[in-house]
């Protein structure tokens, strides 16, 4: 990979990478951190499992406990966040952030210290088939793509950087997110807010 935007790299902005299942969030994300002068990976999912008894997953039940544990989830993946910004260390954040209302949690908390926002969108069909792709024990059974995604669309308005990865492979998007991510991506206070 080419070297590093300064802007997104060395804590000058919090990456957030979002998108539906099989949309490329984890290895994209793996790649980014590690083309960064100074990175911290950060995946939602071990955030959320950091919960061991009583751990219930964003679309679990009881309905109200997955509710809680999901804002906990995103509390503390925005605390952390800002402590390794604010430590000249680029957060990359790998989590599904489905709606307006979990994504105003983090322009809230992060949008003062550089959020990038970039939504990995290759289409249904590709998320199915890199799915199927996995191994059985990371496949992920999830009917709701094109649901998901136009939520998302709908609630995230003008904010952050739809990117259409179908025809790329990982690392082409990662290079992408590295050379474009924060001039495509940047959420201010004057876009959409």
């Amino acid at each position: 990979m080419t070297a590093p935007d300064a802007s997104i790299d060395r804590g000058g902005a919090c990456l957030l990478v979002t998108g539906a299942p099989g949309s490329g969030k984890s290895t994209v994300t793996r790649l980014v951190a590690a083309a960064l002068t100074r990175s911290a990976l950060m995946r939602g999912d071990d955030v959320s499992r950091l919960v061991v008894s009583g751990h219930v997953w964003a679309l679990g039940e009881p309905a109200d406990e997955a509710a809680r544990q999901t804002r906990l989830c995103n509390d503390n993946l925005i605390a952390l966040a800002g402590n390794f910004v604010d430590a000249g260390i680029t957060p990359v954040i790998d989590w599904i952030v489905p709606d307006r209302a979990q994504l105003d949690l983090y322009v809230d908390g992060l949008v003062d210290r550089g959020l990038v926002l970039v939504v990995l969108d290759p289409g249904t069909q590709a998320c199915r088939d890199r799915d199927e792709q996995r191994h059985a024990d990371e496949q992920f059974a999830f009917d709701g793509h094109d649901t998901l995604v136009a939520g998302m669309r709908d609630g995230f308005g003008e904010l952050g950087w739809w990117f259409d990865t179908s025809a790329l492979t990982p690392e082409e998007t990662a290079q992408q997110v590295v050379d474009h991510a924060y001039g495509k991506g940047l959420v201010t206070r004057r876009r959409g807010l």
